[in-house]
């Protein structure tokens, strides 16, 4: 698959998922993280590379937002538009994701 940081509108289906994801968004920290079934996700912060929506209803309640990674993705159905402001975007991304990713979950980012 693709390397990570698809352009946003890019619609996807999640592993297991029956319903498509729109992405909306980057390396986001969600504040309620819980399973699909409503179960809490035990343990402490956590961000993920994208936030999406559900495809084509969009953001009717943001309780139906989703965060998830680019593992999480079993398939591209469309992707976004992709610009030169977007490719240099997903490399800067790409470059110091996983850098941030730790530091935050680790409470040391500033």
């Amino acid at each position: 698959m693709k390397e990570r940081f698809l352009p946003i509108g890019t619609v996807v289906l999640l592993k297991g998922g029956k319903k498509e994801v729109m992405i909306t968004s980057y390396c986001i920290f969600p504040t309620k993280v819980q399973k699909p079934n409503g179960d809490k996700v035990e343990g402490g912060p956590k961000m993920f590379e994208y936030g999406g929506c559900l495809f084509p209803e969009g953001i009717i309640d943001s309780n139906m937002a989703c965060a998830f990674n680019h593992s999480q993705i079993e398939k591209i159905i469309y992707l976004g538009y992709e610009s030169d402001q977007q490719k240099e975007l997903s490399k800067v991304l790409n470059a110091g994701y996983e850098n941030y990713k730790s530091k935050y979950e680790n409470g040391s980012a500033t």
